[in-house]
């Protein structure tokens, strides 16, 4: 039998096996799973021979893509403008919030119940206010955008901060820190990977924001041309508008992910994964 002491180590190149199938497996398996859901989507518009207007098949999505790909990459740009500047605010103003809530109990005592009941409120009902308030452009809709997105990112900024372990926070008295270098030092850093979850629901939310703004009240992107099209009847347009919408909503969550990973290295290094 062998002895483990005199065995040869593992080369050092036989880690990167696992790693290239991770990278490989995370870039293969959301194709395939883009793949089904189209090739369901024109199965059935085949099948049960629906009608254009009702639900385009993906090639008719594509050719509104192609008669109308300057005038949708234009507003694809003014949508991802307002929804990365909507979503900013509410990190903003979200994160000082939830800051205050985690700092002061009086504070939390007095407008936690406001924060929910606002967040409660069904933003479409005060649309026709904000209408008044703004008028028409982007103003409403970065309104819009922010009300939709910021509750996630108050929640999750208290709920991080307030969840410190409680032994960092013991070595923090032990060594007589000030109420600053504890929360710059031992709550913030302990509170980023909650604080991240809220950043990552949000995210999404506020494209809806943006998206339910531009219906109601924009002059601009990708949300007046589904109105617009919808209402002529050129479904496989306002489809186009839909799946880019989609693109921006995948390809802004994952930036924030990556972002995630280089601030936050070690986080995937002391917890499990699957």
């Amino acid at each position: 039998m062998t002895d483990l002491a005199t065995a040869p180590a593992p080369a050092a190149g036989t880690t990167t096996g696992p790693v290239r199938g991770r990278g490989l497996s995370a870039v293969v398996w959301p194709i395939f799973g883009l793949a089904v859901a189209i090739g369901v989507w024109w199965a059935c518009t085949e099948i049960f021979a629906i009608n254009t207007v009702v639900l385009p098949s993906p090639p008719e999505v594509i050719d509104g893509f192609r008669r109308y790909a300057e005038y949708l990459l234009t507003e694809t740009w003014h949508t991802t403008y307002a929804t990365v500047l909507g979503f900013l605010l509410s990190v903003l103003v979200g994160v000082l919030i939830g800051t205050a809530i985690a700092a002061w109990r009086p504070f939390e005592r007095m407008f936690s119940p406001l924060l929910v009941a606002f967040n409660a409120v069904p933003k479409v009902a005060l649309a026709p206010l904000m209408l008044i308030w703004f008028g028409y452009g982007q103003t409403p809709v970065l309104a819009m955008a922010f009300m939709v997105c910021f509750f996630p990112i108050v929640l999750s900024t208290a709920t991080g901060l307030t969840s410190t372990p409680s032994d960092l926070a013991e070595l923090a008295r032990s060594m007589d820190a000030s109420r600053l270098q504890t929360f710059a030092r031992v709550r913030l850093p302990a509170a980023l990977p909650q604080i991240f979850v809220g950043l990552k629901v949000a995210m999404p939310l506020a494209v809806i924001g943006v998206v339910v703004g531009e219906m109601q009240y924009g002059e601009s992107g990708l949300g007046t041309i589904i109105v617009q099209t919808s209402g002529q009847g050129d479904t496989a347009t306002a489809f186009a508008a839909i799946m880019l919408l989609a693109l921006i909503s995948i390809v802004l969550y994952y930036l924030l992910v990556v972002i995630e990973r280089l601030l936050l290295p070690w986080v995937r290094a002391t917890t499990s994964q699957r």
